[in-house]
């Protein structure tokens, strides 16, 4: 009995020392169970925060893709800006043709890109016609780039915004994580910009690094260096030039008009104008005082045929008279297009056409130098060039009384199968007559020189390179009877010179007997008329 009410005692015991035992498995399975919720939800909000990034990036990329590239005007340039995701910020300056210029601007993950899309002929005429106007545009130049970088940071908060509210909504359909991922935006879009303007860096101008044609060509940018250490000269000639159209309209009012007989076709002969727009002022004050009857344009209206160049052949259409043109080797397909596009132009590649009741043949240059290609052999192709051009006149059926040619170089197969033929290039005026070919007429070759003042590069010598052009008449003949040569002194001097030629005295004492000419009119003496017109 003893032994049994013993162990009757000791059984609660056990029972009760069971029942810790009990708790503390259930305690570490509950605290088991919490660890592994715990887990999940932070697994679960670490996904879900990194799928609010994903989205917010993918927003604000699919927002810049579909709004595009803001544009701002900077100077006579319409420009554009861009940003672009990037490891290592940047600027990128695009200048085509020329290239892009890399700065060293910012860091972040935002690349910008300012490129200059097109040059306003407007904008650039009132810059040129202002006499402050180029100064005017340096000292607001910043304030330009600073409008167009305000309205590309507002155009790229609105664009991702919009970016991400669309992404967002495709790929939760839940408000509060549409709401997170467009707070995520902001403040990647924000921080984005900080970093850049704390990082900003404005001495990164002063180590540009040159891309494209600019590192392919030292040559180039030896030139741009040369011409850019006398720009403030070229600025202030620009000035004076325009300054004084008014008192070169005065000037030719008062020259010496040639007395031509009824019939008289007056040509205007211009070649290689290299994107001077002083040289439109001219050509025009020209058209209207000697009542000329069609402009021949013998090439290099560009510098680099490229597509920002192409509105600087726009006044084209405001003469008033018909224009001749063949390409030159600074112009391309895309010029000739341009200058085809105007409703009174006519260009010529290989081809005749009757204008001004003239039958006129030309044919554009073979080669195309900006991009550094075409120089092998240029003088077998320029001279293939004329074969060309002269197979095209024994063609077409009818005597051509003017061919034109870029290059001199083209005009020797020309010889003896024309009386007349008009080329540019070299910046420098010349008139010669041929090596005469028994039983064919003879060729007279005349080379303008630069009507642009050889552009930029007029400013490369001591002395600016003359505006040149030169007015032919040809008689009720078709024949030329006289000439004008009109000198303005280099880019921003005043003095204008008309020069009278007439055409026989250019004719050398024949060899042997030729047949009888009809008669010429009356030759008049070369007149030299210097007139100067005092700066502004």
């Amino acid at each position: 009995m003893p032994t049994e009410t013993h162990d009757q005692r000791d059984e609660p015991a056990e029972h009760d020392d069971s029942v810790p035992r009990r708790w503390r498995a259930a305690l570490e399975h509950l605290a088991t169970s919490t660890r592994q919720i715990l887990r999940k939800k932070v697994v679960r909000r670490a996904g879900l925060s990194a799928m609010v990034v994903l989205v917010a990036f993918t927003g604000i990329y699919a927002g810049l893709l579909a709004a595009g590239p803001t544009r701002s005007d900077l100077g006579p340039f319409s420009a554009s800006f861009s940003l672009t995701p990037s490891w290592t910020g940047d600027t990128a300056l695009e200048i085509p043709p020329l290239g892009a210029i890399g700065l060293d601007s910012h860091d972040g993950p935002a690349h910008l890109t300012v490129r200059l899309d097109a040059l306003d002929q407007d904008r650039t005429f009132a810059l040129a016609s202002d006499s402050s106007g180029l100064e005017t545009a340096s000292q607001t130049a910043a304030a330009d780039v600073r409008r167009g970088l305000i309205e590309l940071g507002l155009r790229t908060l609105v664009a991702g915004l919009l970016g991400t509210l669309v992404v967002a909504t495709l790929a939760f359909r839940n408000w509060r994580r549409v709401l997170l991922s467009l707070g995520a935006a902001v403040v990647t879009m924000v921080a984005t910009g900080s970093l850049a303007a704390t990082t900003f860096r404005a001495d990164s101008i002063n180590e540009p690094t040159y891309q494209g044609l600019l590192v392919n060509a030292p040559s180039v940018i030896g030139d741009v260096q040369h011409i850019a250490a006398q720009f403030t000269r070229y600025r202030d000639q620009l000035q004076r030039m325009v300054g004084n159209i008014s008192k070169v309209y005065a000037t030719l009012s008062t020259l010496p008009a040639y007395q031509a007989t009824p019939g008289t076709t007056r040509v205007l002969h211009v070649s290689d104008l290299h994107l001077n727009p002083a040289a439109w002022a001219v050509i025009d004050a020209v058209v209207r005082q000697y009542d000329i009857d069609v402009v021949i344009d013998t090439g290099d209206i560009n510098d680099w045929g490229s597509s920002i160049e192409s509105s600087f052949v726009d006044p084209i259409g405001s003469l008033d008279a018909p224009y001749v043109y063949v390409r030159g080797n600074h112009d391309s397909e895309l010029t000739a297009a341009a200058v085809a596009a105007e409703p009174n132009a006519v260009v010529l590649d290989n081809r005749t056409a009757t204008v001004a009741g003239l039958t006129i043949a030309g044919i554009g240059d073979p080669r195309f130098t900006p991009d550094k290609q075409g120089d092998n052999d240029s003088a077998g192709m320029l001279e293939a060039s004329g074969s060309e051009l002269a197979a095209t006149i024994g063609a077409a059926g009818v005597p051509v009384d003017i061919a034109l040619v870029h290059d001199p170089a083209s005009a020797g197969p020309l010889n003896g199968t024309v009386p007349l033929v008009l080329a540019g290039h070299r910046h420098t005026r010349e008139v010669s007559i041929m090596d005469p070919i028994p039983e064919r007429p003879r060729t007279r070759l005349m080379v303008g020189g630069s009507a642009g003042g050889a552009g930029l590069r007029g400013l490369e010598g001591e002395a600016p390179t003359p505006l040149e052009m030169s007015i032919l008449y040809l008689g009720q003949s078709r024949v030329l009877q006289a000439y004008d040569e009109i000198t303005i002194g280099g880019t921003g001097q005043a003095e204008v010179t008309v020069k009278r030629h007439i055409a026989d005295d250019d004719l050398p004492p024949p060899s042997s007997p030729l047949p009888t000419a009809p008669a010429s009119p009356p030759a008049e003496p070369a007149v030299s008329a210097p007139v100067s017109a005092s700066p502004s």
